[in-house]
């Protein structure tokens, strides 16, 4: 309990109220489509609030426990995850949606592996970093190996197909080997080989090059490819500084499509304005800072890797969802976290949160 009272505040304080200010924006964004689809305005806020219950369950349990114990179990949770991963791809098991089989059928829930293995590819890479940072300089111990191991993870995912999610791995994966030391020019190498194969699965598949094309010129095709970013700006043009007010958005009611998952910050901007888009950026700037100063004061290396990784996680999802749906960076599939509805995104970011307020209370100079 001593421990537990010594963690991070404030990241503590950040999660929770951007959780509660989540479930609130998820019923404003989604009752009116829910009563319609669901004959019950409450089944996304029910939902969403019990995912809510039970992340906190498992942040607690994290916080609880000894950070030093996900060492010992980084490779055998890798390895479930790879077998999740495969397991979605086969047709009985994985459940498909809009093309695209990323999920496993649970009674009364769907797992989302790819959200588990961020998670899992973060604590391994911690735990090898840490146990081989001599050799990390090195390309044949020190880089090429953990290319391996990502280039199965990012096959896996595109095999499902999920660019969004395999693009996430591979840069929390090369920051956190930046980190630990590896040569940028091992670095820059790879970035300048994948390349043309990164062009070509963008460029070579439809939906991809109009997501592309719509986000250099949306009004070419603003029926279409261009209409989920130009119904995103009329949120945020309609809201202005101060907003429509809470529950009063026009956008959600069938003309913004994923108002209650990925574009979620667009009826946020409609409803709160300008301000509240700004004071939840600089609750995730907060959060992101925070969780970067438990990683360089953790008492280990390994500590210090696993907070990193989660910060570039939680960085990095929230900064390529707000972009989306400002339209700074072309439209993709990526939920704003603790914020946008869905149940395993909510359950790893909160299990992930709860592992690095363990590491804080275990802090060099605290007790």
């Amino acid at each position: 309990m001593k421990r537990l009272a010594a963690c991070d505040i404030v990241i503590l304080l950040m999660v929770v109220a951007l959780t509660c200010f989540g479930i609130v924006m998820v019923y404003s964004a989604s009752s009116v489509m829910a009563a319609k689809r669901y004959h019950d305005g409450f089944y996304f806020l029910k939902r969403q609030g019990i995912f809510a219950l039970i992340g906190f369950g498992l942040m607690y349990a994290a916080m609880s426990l000894d950070y030093h114990v996900w060492r010992k179990a980084a490779v055998p949770i890798l390895l479930s995850c790879l077998a999740l991963l495969v397991l979605v791809l086969i047709p009985g098991i994985g459940g498909s949606a809009g093309g695209a089989a990323r999920w496993i059928r649970l009674p009364g829930f769907s797992l989302q592996p790819s959200e588990m293995a961020k998670i899992a590819l973060i604590m391994y890479m911690a735990y090898s970093l840490d146990k081989k940072q001599d050799k990390v300089r090195f390309f044949s111990s020190g880089f090429l190996p953990y290319m391996v191991v990502l280039a199965v993870l990012l096959g896996l995912l595109l095999k499902q197909p999920d660019l969004g999610a395999a693009l996430t791995l591979a840069v929390v994966s090369i920051v956190m080997l930046f980190a630990a030391g590896t040569r940028p020019t091992y670095i820059i190498s790879m970035f300048l080989m994948v390349l043309p194969f990164l062009y070509f699965l963008v460029m070579n598949v439809d939906y991809r090059r109009r997501r592309i094309l719509a986000f250099l010129n949306p009004w070419e095709d603003p029926s279409n490819s261009g209409f989920q970013i130009i119904q995103s700006w009329l949120a945020f043009g309609t809201g202005g500084v101060l907003g429509q007010g809470l529950g009063e958005g026009k956008q959600k009611l069938f003309y913004l499509p994923e108002a209650h998952t990925d574009f979620i910050l667009s009826v946020v901007g409609e409803e709160l304005g300008f301000i509240g888009v700004i004071v939840i950026a600089a609750m995730f700037f907060l959060l992101v800072w925070r969780t970067i100063r438990v990683a360089i004061n953790a008492e280990d290396l390994f500590g210090r890797f696993l907070a990193f990784g989660i910060a570039v996680l939680l960085g990095i999802e929230a900064f390529v969802n707000i972009g989306v749906v400002t339209g700074l960076l072309p439209t993709k599939g990526l939920a704003l976290p603790f914020i946008s509805y869905g149940g395993s995104s909510l359950l790893i970011s909160l299990f992930a949160v709860g592992i690095v307020l363990n590491i804080s209370s275990r802090m060099r100079g605290l007790a």
